[in-house]
């Protein structure tokens, strides 16, 4: 039943529309009458009725200006107006304030108030319908859970038993890909991944895929149409849907978005990304099929050399060696030119590929430990002269790694140098230490270093044993054998190497040296070093 309000100032007026209809015949219910606007207000409040007749004559508030309140404060009521006039600016501005018609008492009928509340029962049923819709949506999108629905993608991606099947159940409960006819599947991978997020927290690593899978569904558009998911080590699945039966403008739909991927990634988290998209298919359960085409596709540049002259997976054992002891000594030079010479064994594969991330990482993480060794309250994150690993994500090419590395390399080398030579000295002991820490592996001596810095050799002796309590030859030697210590506590160097490399022309020299400021000979202190056995 629809609940009816009669609004009439004349009583006489309200019998007679009372009388006219057999209301409950047709569905309706009288659920009161007001005799002016305020009483009106009053009972739409009380009874909420779906349909008020109000008369437009009646004093206080007349039923244009109840119309507008009406319209205001209860939208949802359908109007129907009564009048003795045929007045065109009272039918328009009750027409603008929503009533369903207007009619004249004088021609007031059954049929014609039949005919009239027919219509406002049939916008009331429409606009239900609507708000059920509305309601149902509403409630489907608050049901809808992205994470939800990601980790389904996400478990597709990763070749999970019956991930398709339960995706489509998830899908058809949901509402999801409404109207679909074609489906894809695309992996895309960060580059370079590894490098950006080794030094990471989890809490960190989390929020940084957070709000790259953000990007990605803002490139690609609504997640119940297209879905990206994040599938772990850089690499994530984005799901297509089309309602286009043509293959081809299926196809050119999800390379579009894939570039606009790309774009996107690159313009809001300056990150570079690689792509590759599979075959089309014709249901979600066959989308598992898709991403593997496209996944293989990705990981044969990924994982493969493009036609390297050296298979390898990671730095090998000699460059290992090489780099850490020129590390040790602070060799700028040398270290600039054995990272070229690595890198040169790769530089023909793409900069994405994991055996340049693996070794590139290698190389950092020998830096950084380096960086520890020689000052223990450094940080490689915080320090002003090192460039930013955020930088690593907008690297193209091999070539562009090499210059970061060389910068980084070379940044952490000059920084080491100064903090060795800082301290309560003069700036002519300042430039002493400073050179020696340059060149202590080489031949040097008071008299080079003197005219290093131009000063008189016997002027800088005196000096030097002053301000350092350490003759020029004591302190070059500790600073030789400080370094020793590092190497051999770095690998399995032979020791006349180590001895070499540090700048002792002499084996027997640097033994009797070595022992003579740590106490103990080469091989002991080695011993020393190794873990012991419980």
């Amino acid at each position: 039943m629809f609940q009816l309000l009669l609004v009439d100032d004349e009583a006489l007026a309200r019998n007679d529309v009372k009388s006219m209809v057999d209301w409950e015949k047709h569905g309706f219910t009288l659920c009161g009458e007001a005799q002016n606007g305020a009483m009106a207000i009053s009972m739409i409040e009380r009874h909420a009725p779906h349909i008020v007749i109000l008369d437009v004559s009646m004093p206080l508030m007349n039923g244009v200006e109840l119309s507008r309140v009406i319209k205001d404060r209860f939208p949802k009521v359908k109007m129907i107006m009564l009048s003795s006039f045929d007045d065109y600016d009272y039918v328009r501005d009750c027409l603008k304030n929503g009533a369903v018609d207007y009619l004249l008492k004088h021609r007031l009928n059954a049929t014609a108030l039949l005919a009239v509340l027919d219509k406002a029962v049939q916008d009331l049923q429409v606009e239900q319908r609507e708000d059920e819709a509305r309601s149902a949506q509403t409630k489907m999108i608050e049901r809808l859970s992205p994470v939800i629905l990601r980790e389904y993608a996400a478990n597709l991606a990763r070749g999970v038993q019956d991930a398709g099947a339960e995706l489509l159940t998830y899908a058809r409960h949901n509402g999801l890909y409404a109207n679909a006819v074609n489906y894809g599947a695309a992996a895309v991978q960060i580059v370079p991944f590894l490098l950006l997020t080794e030094h990471l927290t989890d809490v960190q690593k989390s929020q940084f895929m957070q709000r790259v899978t953000e990007v990605l569904q803002m490139a690609v558009g609504d997640i119940q149409m297209r879905t990206a998911a994040y599938v772990g080590e850089g690499r994530f699945i984005v799901l297509f849907s089309s309602p286009e039966r043509s293959e081809h403008t299926a196809a050119t739909q999800i390379n579009q978005a894939l570039s606009s991927v790309s774009h996107s990634l690159e313009k809001f988290l300056n990150l570079k990304c690689v792509y590759a998209s599979g075959g089309l298919c014709g249901s979600l359960k066959q989308l598992s099929v898709s991403y593997s085409q496209a996944n293989q596709i990705l990981n044969e540049t990924f994982f493969q050399a493009s036609g390297a002259s050296i298979q390898r997976k990671s730095l090998f054992i000699e460059e290992q060696k090489q780099l850490l002891m020129f590390l040790e000594q602070l060799d700028g030079e040398r270290i600039s030119r054995i990272i070229t010479s690595i890198l040169d064994t790769v530089r023909s594969q793409p900069v994405y590929s994991m055996t340049v991330q693996m070794i590139a990482s290698e190389m950092l993480h020998m830096a950084e430990k380096s960086l520890k060794r020689h000052l223990p309250d450094a940080s490689a994150e915080n320090s002003p002269v090192l460039p930013s690993r955020s930088e690593l994500g907008r690297l193209g090419s091999v070539g562009e790694l090499e210059q970061w590395l060389l910068s980084y390399f070379a940044g952490m080398v000059a920084e080491m140098k100064k903090q060795m030579a800082a301290g309560a000295y003069s700036r002519h002991i300042s430039q002493a230490i400073q050179f020696i820490a340059d060149h202590y592996s080489d031949n040097i001596s008071l008299e080079i270093t003197a005219g290093a810095i131009n000063l008189n050799s016997s002027y800088l002796s005196r000096l030097f044993k002053e301000e350092t309590q350490m003759t020029f030859t004591e302190y070059l030697n500790r600073v030789r054998i400080k370094s020793s210590c590092l190497l051999m506590e770095s690998g399995p160097y032979a020791l006349k190497e180590i001895s070499s490399q540090v700048g002792f022309t002499n084996y027997t020299y640097f033994f009797k040296v070595f022992k003579a400021v740590t106490g103990m000979t080469p091989q002991v202190y080695i011993d020393s070093r190794k873990p012991s056995k419980k």
